[in-house]
């Protein structure tokens, strides 16, 4: 569902030339990467297979100096063997990386160093850096390898001049060390060259490709060496779409290639929005404040729980439900406050709060805004007008309106559960939810979801991987298979304000699909602060596979320290957390993520712990994400997000309970974000 969707958005640059993914995956050649990388927010998916492998990738463009992604290599000739998956055929993970060192001018190229499968079983295993130069319609590549790159042997490393740590290359570990980091393996051993040129031909959809390889197929993964007729490979790529483009070629002198790419901008994901117009700055009074504030929901996505009026002030304590900027709200809310405000009010005052939790007050002078409204050259003095400060006080003056709390509400849709990268192949259950919220006072809401299959491939789910830990997440196909239609989460959660800066939260329930139990979390949350700290702890028990109410034997309890800051470096969000997983392993997550103007982030994990060789598969565990605002794709605004992940494997190590709510992320009003960047969209 999510590729069909991200169709409707056009990569940012349509110029063809340098922007190719390779093989591999990542921007390059066929075999062998470029330094050129792809416009800000790209993402792409690729297919390409040259006998005996079949590659599979994800690749995204966080910033503009660096690309990351994963891969899967299917390799038609190895089996994982009858003991793993019978006739199934071997299939490899691997992890890339680029970093561009700098950029291309008149007289030097651009350069950068990169990594192929950088943990794993390092079957593709290689380093590079390499430089690329444009001249007119051909690109230039020229690089140094080593590892799968290298193979050829055409020197020693050049940093054995520093260290003999440097001169041999140790041997990979194979399948024993799947998801192990093979630091020692980092540039070393024999190098060799590799490049080649693109020519953007007169016709413009069509690129065409030589490639000089630095591998010679004489030291292939699993003794799978390939016949080598020449180093230097023919190629083409041919966009047929703005989101498709088609790759063939002809590589080693005697094997065909054939590939293709969709690719899209997610920095670019947007949709023309057909909202209710602003309310005209003189309509009519509304008849009562009821209506009022039924008003404020409908044209400016405020929950109103309350107005009052203390003298000069007018007051709209709510909940932001429908834009993601806040200035949009504040801007079309103003409007109608000044259509039914008396003439005494002077401001106007936004509390803005989420579960019952203060966030901040926004406060906007009633004079300078109608006169904005007027003429954009009173716009600036409206807007340096506006300030806005952290909740402090509890409000003063007359309630002229105030929300009953009580409320219910539910929605249904579509889902999908995915497990993929083992060696039962791709595994999916297609299904339906219906999920329901009774909030019964500003703090406190009882949440649940049902789901329903509708298509599935889980027959085929068998392999789980040895490990030593408990199976607290390898037996996630026995939940997807057995529930036709299951309780996926019912629960209770309640809020608290324990401080101007101070939020905690208690849930208990039905927590996620595989897991029952109680916890709680703390956040210390200074206003607009760039550092955060989080503390949570639970105690779960696991569910039965039919994820009705009935509970298996294994409970244990978990916990993490949370650090959060946003750097100000890319408008990157780091998150450092340490604690105790579901498998009573002890260790800590990274989670770096970029948020682009339009409100996608896209973000990569991973996580260590003291778990060793029992993690399940390798010592670690990495993901790849992308969080998508629903706005992107409707016509009508919204605050609701769409989250898609790629994780490798399944693993028992490291594994985090999947928590419905999270302070942090009910609290992000508490910052301000991009709300002066936005403040023009308040006209809107």
């Amino acid at each position: 569902m999510a590729p069909m969707l991200l169709w409707m958005a056009s990569p940012a640059s349509a110029n063809n030339l340098g922007t190719g993914q390779s093989d591999f995956g990542g921007v390059g050649l066929m075999q062998t990467p470029t330094a050129r990388m792809a416009p800000v927010g790209d993402f792409a998916i690729n297919a390409s297979r040259t006998s005996p492998y079949r590659r599979y990738s994800i690749f995204m463009q966080p910033t503009e100096w660096l690309e990351g992604g994963f891969r899967y290599t299917s390799i038609e000739n190895r089996l994982y063997g009858p003991s793993i998956a019978g006739d199934r055929d071997y299939l490899d993970k691997s992890i890339d990386a680029k970093i561009r060192l700098s950029q291309e001018s008149r007289y030097l190229p651009e350069l950068a160093l990169g990594i192929r499968d950088l943990g794993g079983t390092t079957f593709f295993g290689s380093e590079y850096i390499v430089a690329s130069k444009r001249w007119h319609d051909l690109d230039f590549s020229l690089g140094l390898g080593w590892g799968y790159l290298g193979n050829r042997g055409d020197m020693d490393s050049p940093l054995s001049l520093i260290s003999d740590r440097f001169r041999n290359r140790p041997e990979g570990e194979g399948g024993d060390q799947a998801g192990d980091f093979q630091i020692d393996q980092l540039f070393s051993g024999n190098t060799a060259f590799f490049g080649g040129i693109e020519y953007q031909t007169p016709w413009e959809p069509l690129v065409l490709q030589l490639e000089y390889e630095g591998n010679d197929y004489a030291n292939e993964p699993q003794d799978n060496d390939q016949p080598q007729d020449s180093r230097f490979n023919l190629g083409a790529r041919y966009r047929l779409t703005d989101n498709f483009e088609l790759h063939a070629g002809w590589q080693r002198g005697n094997a065909a290639m054939a590939g293709i790419t969709f690719s899209t901008n997610l920095a670019g994901l947007s949709q023309i929005k057909r909202d209710p117009p602003p309310a005209p700055i003189n309509a009519p009074a509304e008849q009562d404040w009821p209506a009022v504030a039924a008003k404020l929901q409908d044209n400016a996505g405020i929950r109103v729980d309350e107005i009052r009026q203390d003298g000069e002030d007018l007051i709209v304590t709510g909940e932001p439900v429908t834009f993601r900027n806040l200035a949009k709200s504040e801007g079309r809310a103003g409007r109608i406050l000044h259509a039914n405000a008396d003439e005494a009010v002077e401001t106007f005052h936004y509390r803005w709060q989420n579960r019952g939790l203060g966030l901040r007050e926004d406060v906007h002078d009633r004079s300078t805004l109608v006169a904005a409204t007027a003429s954009q050259d009173a716009e600036t003095a409206h807007r340096y007008g506006i300030y806005s400060r952290a909740l402090l006080d509890e409000p003063a003056g007359e309630i002229l309106y105030q929300d009953d709390p009580k409320r219910f509400s539910w929605s249904t849709g579509p889902a999908i559960e995915q497990n993929f990268g083992g060696p039962d192949g791709y595994l999916y259950r297609l299904s339906a939810f219906a999920s329901a919220e009774y909030t019964t006072d500003p703090n406190g809401w009882l949440s649940g979801s049902l789901t329903a299959t509708l298509a599935d491939n889980l027959d085929e789910y068998e392999y789980i991987a040895e490990s030593d830990l408990p199976r607290v997440r390898t037996h996630i196909g026995d939940y997807l298979a057995e529930a036709d239609v299951g309780i996926s989460n019912l629960q209770y959660t309640r809020t608290a304000q324990l401080g101007d800066d101070l939020y905690a939260m208690g849930y208990g329930g039905l927590l996620e699909t595989m897991y029952a139990g109680a916890g709680g979390e703390l956040l210390y949350r200074p206003f607009n602060s760039d550092l955060a700290l989080g503390l949570d702890m639970n105690w779960v028990q696991q569910r039965e596979f039919d994820q009705q109410f009935g509970l298996r034997d294994y409970e244990t309890w978990t916990g993490h320290a949370t650090a959060y800051w946003e750097t100000g470096f890319e408008d990157m969000l780091a998150q450092f957390s340490v604690g105790r997983y579901l498998a009573g392993d002890y260790g800590a997550t990274l989670d770096v993520s970029r948020e682009f103007d339009n409100g996608v982030r896209v973000g990569a994990w991973t996580t260590f712990t003291d778990a060793g060789d029992a993690y399940g598969e390798g010592s670690f565990d990495k993901a790849f994400y992308v969080s998508i605002p629903l706005d992107a794709f409707f016509v009508r605004s919204s605050r609701g997000r769409s989250t898609i992940a790629w994780q490798p494997l399944t693993r028992d190590g490291g594994a985090r309970l999947n928590r419905q709510y999270q302070l942090y992320g009910i609290t992000n009003d508490r910052d301000l974000g991009r709300y002066w960047e936005n403040y023009q969209d308040s006209w809107d």
